[in-house]
């Protein structure tokens, strides 16, 4: 990695500033999705101004997938996959798209080609084209080119770059390229570098300078933010300013589905308007209309920045409906359960490691750990058979051993034999699953055999003691999960306890959700304190198929043509390609995995491991050519080992693929047929493997 001079220090205040630039980001998404693309008119006709979530009026979930979120926080991976290299190229970052995206399933919109402009440029990359020119105006047209995607996926590179809007543009630039071109890439570019020059600069007047000072002065996005501008100095008021905007670069003067110069106007004109001010901010481009949960994105972004979180919580409660919950869906299905401290670490590590910094691993690297001010994780009361209403969780200063803050459980009564539980998603529960609109594909982050380590304490003001049991909610069918309880204490007022807790086998079934399960013996009150709370080590578990509903498949990211379950049979079909059904997590480092499979057709076939996505991993498989080969996924395919293995359709081998560090040992029937040596990929799921054919099992078994 080349450590780059020209990279200022961080700010003293970024990484709660990067959090609260996540926080705008979703808050602007979940605000503005439920009326997605209506008209001003009918927005002010049914909703009036837009000051806080509408979506239980509109009988619309809160938490959803969509584009803006899991594009943003997925393409920014593309540093991280390729070493943090500061000359990262448009060509490696369309490499991330093709490993992450599942064709016609995640992230993006579908609509086709030449009217979706990301399947347009995804089907450029699918069949050879390298970006930029995947997203050329001279490629895909001008009209296609310049529509809204470049904008809505791009603050990751803002939030990257601290009181640097130059880098943040350059590297916005290179992303959007991918799709975009022409006034797309400059919208984007102006977007990324007030994103970068918020975390610096209080003015917003001198944010959106900063915007311009990357893009030439006579191109029509310079011209537009000028004419926005002008409009607001002569005191025309928001309604004013859009009647303005609207007859001169509305929908109608821009072709294609949704054009990103309308849209941009908007983000200028609710920053002008908005003076600063969040929630002002949001009601501004969200009661304006068009694309809203694209422009309240960027702009919740922008003045999350430029306020941090004192700027979001100065109005009304933003963030506790959300609870800091996001839905990633990728074909790296262990990050699709993620949350905005999850996520904005994840940005302040990549903005540390471009400088040369170490990466931040707050309380020893836990998932939940709570240390940013009011961050939740998720954590909520479980609405489950014999919870009680009074009880809240909140973040609090201090019960934690190594940081600065913990998560309070606080329970005003608690009567004798009623438990109250609090709890946070491992994998999408019921109500999630069944979300329209992006798909929802997602594999849990816990499983059975591996370690969850926990720190609890508890009051000293509490009057009398507390049981505390740390267990999970199993989805034991598609509609309903049932809590299995694990280790449980007797926590005396003041008494702190270390936990540690091996998962018990769930029958192949998910685990939905962790958390705490508190009880007691008399009538009480008090408080319970989660320091922090994670899990590491490599599962033991046999994914099967099981006799209620669905949940065994829903466990598994579907990147192949068909999946087909007639019990005990999974049979995994792919028509053209490779395609790989996945599970598992990013975190997974040395494990085996092994299945009986009868293929019946195929080029290739098999099984993988470190699994990163489509198209990073390693393989056993066996090839219609009559040959086993270990194979690395990895920017194209490289063979590590191959053996003369000849083999008929329809027979069933046990086929074994151990990876400990970088040695890789591939078995067939119990016989060592291969082994290799490779350190490229170092961490990742499992996955079944098939190229043009239909392959069968009955079971996936993983250990360490």
């Amino acid at each position: 990695m080349s450590n780059s001079p020209t990279y200022s220090a961080l700010p003293a205040d970024y990484n709660e500033r990067v959090y609260a630039g996540v926080l705008g980001k979703i808050i602007g998404v979940y605000l503005g999705r439920p009326f997605e693309g209506w008209p001003h008119e009918k927005i002010v006709a049914e909703l009036g101004e837009v000051w806080y979530y509408v979506n239980d009026r509109l009988m619309h979930p809160l938490v959803v997938t969509d584009d803006d979120i899991s594009g943003t926080f997925t393409f920014l991976r593309a540093l991280e996959d390729y070493k943090y290299d500061p000359s990262l190229s448009p060509k490696q970052i369309g490499q991330t798209w093709l490993n992450y995206i599942i064709e016609n399933r995640t992230i993006l919109w579908w609509g086709g080609m030449g009217n979706s402009t990301e399947h347009t440029a995804f089907l450029r990359l699918k069949n050879g084209t390298e970006a930029p020119a995947s997203g050329s105006i001279a490629m895909n047209g001008q009209v296609v080119a310049e529509q809204i995607g470049a904008q809505i996926f791009i603050d990751g590179w803002g939030l990257i770059h601290p009181g640097d809007p130059k880098s943040a543009a350059d590297f916005a630039a290179r992303a959007a390229s991918v799709s975009h071109d022409g006034a797309a890439i400059h919208g984007a570019k102006v977007v990324a570098a007030m994103v970068a020059q918020a975390f610096v600069e209080a003015e917003i007047n001198k944010v959106i300078d900063a915007g311009l000072s990357v893009i030439p002065a006579d191109c029509l996005i310079a011209t537009m933010i000028q004419d926005i501008r002008a409009w607001h100095a002569k005191g025309l008021d928001w309604r004013s300013g859009f009647q303005e905007i609207k007859a001169k670069y509305g929908y109608d003067k821009f072709g294609g589905n949704c054009h990103m110069v309308p849209n941009h106007a908007l983000i200028i004109h609710a920053l002008l308007h908005g003076e600063g001010d969040f929630q002002r901010s949001l009601m501004i481009v969200n009661t304006c209309g068009w694309d809203t949960d694209c422009n309240s994105a960027n702009v919740g972004c922008i003045v999350g920045v430029l306020n941090g979180l004192k700027g979001i919580d100065a109005g009304p409660d933003w963030r506790g409906p959300v609870s800091d919950r996001i839905l990633i869906p990728t074909a790296d299905g262990g990050r699709c359960v993620t949350d905005a401290v999850i996520e904005a670490h994840h940005v302040i590590n990549a903005g540390r490691m471009l400088r040369g910094l170490p990466a931040e691993h707050p309380k020893s690297g836990a998932r939940f750990h709570f240390e940013f001010p009011g961050s939740v994780q998720g954590f909520e009361v479980s609405h489950q058979p014999g919870n009680i209403e009074n009880v809240r969780v909140f973040n609090t200063e201090g019960h934690s051993e190594s940081g600065n803050r913990s998560l309070a459980i606080q329970f005003s009564y608690l009567a004798p034999g009623v438990q109250a539980t609090v709890s946070t998603r491992t994998f999408p529960n019921a109500e999630d699953r069944k979300m329209t609109g992006y798909g929802l594909y997602a594999a849990p982050t816990l499983y059975p055999g591996q370690v969850v380590t926990a720190r609890i304490e508890a009051d000293p003001a509490n009057p009398q003691p507390t049981t505390v049991s740390l267990g999970l909610f199993v989805g034991r069918s598609d509609d309903k999960a049932e809590w299995q309880g694990g280790p449980t204490f007797e926590f005396a007022p003041g008494s702190v306890q270390a936990v540690k807790w091996i998962v018990p086998d769930g029958d192949g079934y998910p685990i939905e959700a962790i958390g705490l399960q508190l009880k007691s013996e008399k009538p009480t009150h008090g408080t319970v304190y989660l320091d922090f709370l994670g899990w590491q080590g490599t599962p033991t578990v046999t994914f099967k198929h099981t006799k209620t509903g669905n949940v065994w498949r829903q466990q598994w990211v579907n990147g192949v043509s068909e999946l087909e379950a007639w019990s005990p049979h999974i049979k995994v079909i792919q028509n053209e390609g490779t395609g790989l059904l996945i599970t598992g997590t990013r975190e997974w480092q040395d494990v085996t995995v092994e299945s009986n499979l009868c293929i019946h057709l195929a080029k290739s076939a098999g099984i993988a491991v470190r699994v990163q996505g489509m198209r990073r991993y390693y393989a056993l498989l066996v090839y219609r050519d009559g040959f086993a080969r270990i194979v690395r996924s990895l920017d194209g395919e490289t063979v590590l080992a191959e053996t003369p293995h000849p083999w008929t359709y329809g027979e069933t081998p046990t086929f074994r693929l151990q990876v400990k560090g970088n040695k890789l040992i591939g078995t067939i029937d119990g016989k060592t047929v291969l082994t290799a040596t490779d350190d490229a990929l170092s961490t990742g799921g499992i996955a079944l493997v098939i190229e043009e054919g239909r392959l069968e099992t009955h079971s996936v078994q993983v250990h360490p």
